[in-house]
C-alpha cells in the first residue's frame, strides 16, 4: 500500500466513509433545499446506483460514461473513484488521481466529473468541486491540479474557472483542453 493509499483509507476511515464539503456548513441551503454533499469511494454497495447516472441531453459527449469509468480505474489504480452523495441520494460521480509520468514530480489529475441530469442547476456542480479539491489537497497536499474540458463544454468551463482553473497550452491523450488550478499557498509561508 502506498503513502496516497494509506493516506485515502485513513481520511475515509476518520470520516465515516465521508468528506464534507469544503466551504459549506453542514446543511447549507441550495435553491431551496438542504445540501449535504460528501463524496465516497464507489463500492459494490452503490455501484448500480452510480452506473444509473446519466449526463444531460446534449452533455453526452462532454465525459465518458461512468462504466467507461469504472472500466479504466479497475485497469489502473492509480484512479479514485468517488460517488457524490446528498444525503443518502448518489448524485453524481467523480474520478481523480495522481500520476507520476508527468515531469517532473508528477500531476494531480481532477479528470471526471459528471452530475446527474436530473439534478443539475441546483448548485451540486459547484460543491461538487470545492468538495473534490478539498479532498485533493487533504490527500496530496498543496500541488497544482489537473483536469481537461472538451471543446463546446462551456457551463463546465465556466465552473472550473470561479475555481482558479485557467487554460494551459496543452492538450490531453484525448485532444481536450486542459486546464490547470495552481496549487494553494501553504499556510504561514
Amino acid at each position: 500500500m502506498t503513502g496516497v493509499d494509506r493516506a485515502f483509507e485513513s481520511s475515509y476511515n476518520q470520516n465515516n466513509g465521508a468528506v464534507p464539503c469544503a466551504g459549506m456548513k453542514k446543511g447549507t441551503r441550495v435553491q431551496g433545499g438542504n445540501m449535504q454533499l460528501r463524496l465516497e469511494p464507489v463500492t459494490q454497495e452503490n455501484r448500480l446506483a452510480v452506473l444509473s447516472l446519466r449526463a444531460g441531453t446534449g452533455q453526452e459527449g462532454f465525459v465518458e460514461t461512468v462504466s467507461a469509468c469504472l472500466d479504466e480505474a479497475a485497469q489502473r489504480a492509480d484512479w479514485r473513484p468517488v460517488a457524490i452523495y446528498d444525503g443518502t441520494a448518489v448524485v453524481g460521480f467523480a474520478m481523480y488521481g495522481y500520476f507520476w509520468e508527468y515531469p517532473p514530480a508528477g500531476r494531480v489529475w481532477l479528470d471526471r466529473l459528471l452530475i446527474d441530469a436530473a439534478r443539475q442547476g441546483r448548485g451540486y456542480g459547484k460543491a461538487a468541486v470545492a468538495s473534490l479539491l478539498a479532498r485533493l489537497e487533504e490527500e496530496y497536499g498543496p500541488r497544482d491540479i489537473y483536469l481537461s474540458v472538451v471543446d463546446g463544454n462551456t457551463a463546465a468551463t465556466r465552473l472550473y474557472e470561479a475555481f482558479g482553473f485557467v487554460f494551459t497550452e496543452e492538450r490531453d491523450v484525448h485532444g481536450e483542453h486542459v486546464m490547470r488550478r495552481p496549487a494553494a499557498p501553504v499556510r504561514g509561508s
